[in-house]
């Protein structure tokens, strides 16, 4: 068992305010971690405190390359000054969608490699909300505990207080349709999907849809939305079907580029989705829920918190 007292809550400096949120919920406090950038660009890290016999609780989104290094420092640091155990949450993981490479192009997988960096720093624990894929799960020797957690139960909750009528979700393909289906099940609505294939990096094309949509209130679902292409593209696919409004869903909203001004062109006027990308918060565009309670519930049960 853990007591709470021998907890030390840190974050990487983009997930401190969602780090708060857990630390409220866990009842401890956050512990800003001492920081400096050096004239050359080189960071000073160092922890406030001895860490010594502590059990490390480390929230970060790995969103920048900045922040993956920022992460492997914390959980190398948390090793070399003999912290009791190091337990890692990543609420979004950078580069997951580049957890394959294809035969003979040279490319470097990414979300795999990446992982195995994270894995290489010897944390005890580590645990993803929402992956894209759960390759990276099995990125390391078998000496990391690994777990995937999943949004779909805040993400149905956020549904249901929009007290909405005549509804279906729709997937943007095929490949993300089983999680699609499975929150349909919570909201005892129906679902269907489109057909998307990708062709060069944030290209694709998004086929036809089936008539479920008619006459209904659309909600495409996605793990994340960057750019917004395949979701354009399954917004126009389901007009065409007949849906008389489409709304969208995505746990990790990195909204890339010109992505909300595209989206209000496009008629789509809320976005639901949690706050796991930093910097992520409600406005005039976006309804966002939090995954603190979910990481908090984890953490308890993983660590026996006492």
């Amino acid at each position: 068992m853990t007591r709470r007292e021998n907890i030390l809550l840190l974050a990487t400096q983009g997930s401190v305010p969602l780090a708060d949120k857990v630390a409220a919920e866990l009842q401890v406090v956050c512990t800003p971690m001492v920081r400096n950038e050096f004239a050359d660009g080189e960071i000073y890290h160092a922890f406030p405190c001895d860490v010594s016999g502590r059990d490390i609780i480390i929230i970060a989104a790995t969103h920048t390359d900045a922040a993956q290094q920022e992460l492997v420092d914390l959980i190398a640091g948390s090793r070399y000054w003999n912290a009791r155990s190091v337990n890692v949450v990543i609420p979004y993981l950078g580069y997951s969608t580049m957890e394959q490479a294809r035969p003979a192009s040279g490319e470097i997988p990414k979300g795999i490699t990446r992982t195995r960096q994270i894995f290489r720093a010897r944390p005890d624990y580590v645990t993803f909300v929402d992956l894209h894929s759960e390759a990276v799960l099995h990125a390391h020797a078998g000496d990391v505990r690994t777990r995937h957690i999943w949004t779909e139960e805040y993400a149905a909750e956020k549904i249901r207080a929009m007290e909405l009528s005549n509804y279906v979700l729709v997937s943007p393909d095929y490949g993300f349709s089983k999680r699609v289906a499975r929150l349909a099940g919570k909201l005892g609505c129906p679902h269907t999907a489109a057909n998307k294939d990708r062709y060069d990096v944030d290209k694709t094309i998004v086929g036809q849809l089936s008539g479920t949509v008619k006459g209904r209130t659309a909600i495409i679902c996605d793990d994340m939305i960057r750019t917004g292409g395949s979701m354009f593209q399954t917004a126009d696919r389901c007009y065409e079907a007949g849906a008389v409004e489409v709304m969208v869903m995505a746990t990790h909203l990195v909204m890339a580029g010109d992505a909300r001004n595209r989206f209000k062109e496009k008629g789509i006027h809320r976005i639901i989705g949690a706050d796991t990308y930093p910097g992520t918060r409600s406005d005039d565009l976006l309804e966002v829920y939090s995954v603190a309670p979910l990481i908090t519930r984890e953490l308890i049960h993983y660590l026996r918190v006492v």
